[in-house]
C-alpha cells in the first residue's frame, strides 16, 4: 500500500503486543458494551451489538492472531471499523485489550515485514513501525477480516 506524507493510526494492544490501523478505517471505539452471544457461529466472533441501529458481528482478534483466549472478566474494548471486501463495504468490530493513542507515521518510517514462519499471513499486515522500544505491526484490516466477510 502506499502511505500518504503523514498518515495517522489508532494505535492498540492485544496480549501485550502492539498493533496499529488506520484511522480511516475507525468509526469509533466503544467500552463495556453487551455482546450478544449467537449460537452456532465462528469460533472469531463473539456475537453481535447494536451500533447505530445496524447489527454488526463482533470479532475477538485474540482467535484471529491464534493468540490465548480473553478470560471471561479481562477488560476490552470494540474498535468498530469499515472494512472493504469484494467491493463492498462492511462494519464489524473488533474486540482488543486496551486502545494505546493515535500517532503519525511517514511512509519512510514503515519497514516492511520480514520473512516469518508459515503460519503468519503476511498480507495482514502492511509494515512494522518501531516507536521507542516497542515494534508496532501495521494491520491490513480490509485482509484481516476478509476471509470472514465472504
Amino acid at each position: 500500500m502506499t502511505f500518504n506524507s503523514h498518515n495517522t493510526f489508532l494505535s492498540f494492544i492485544v496480549e501485550n503486543e502492539y498493533f496499529a490501523i488506520n484511522v480511516d478505517k475507525v468509526l469509533e471505539v466503544l467500552q463495556l458494551s453487551k455482546i450478544t452471544r449467537v449460537p452456532n457461529i465462528a469460533d472469531e466472533i463473539v456475537g453481535v451489538i447494536n451500533f447505530r441501529g445496524e447489527i454488526i458481528p463482533i470479532y475477538e482478534i485474540r482467535t484471529r492472531l491464534g493468540l490465548p483466549k480473553r478470560e471471561e472478566n479481562q477488560r476490552y474494548v470494540i474498535i468498530v471499523l469499515e472494512i472493504l471486501n469484494n467491493d463492498n463495504n462492511f462494519i464489524i468490530g473488533a474486540i482488543v485489550d486496551r486502545v494505546n493513542d493515535v500517532i503519525n507515521i511517514t511512509d519512510n518510517q514503515i519497514a516492511p515485514i520480514p520473512k516469518l514462519n508459515a503460519n503468519i499471513k503476511e498480507e495482514y499486515l502492511y509494515g512494522i513501525f518501531k516507536k521507542g522500544n516497542d515494534f508496532i505491526m501495521i494491520l491490513n484490516v480490509d485482509k484481516f477480516f476478509e476471509e470472514t466477510e465472504n
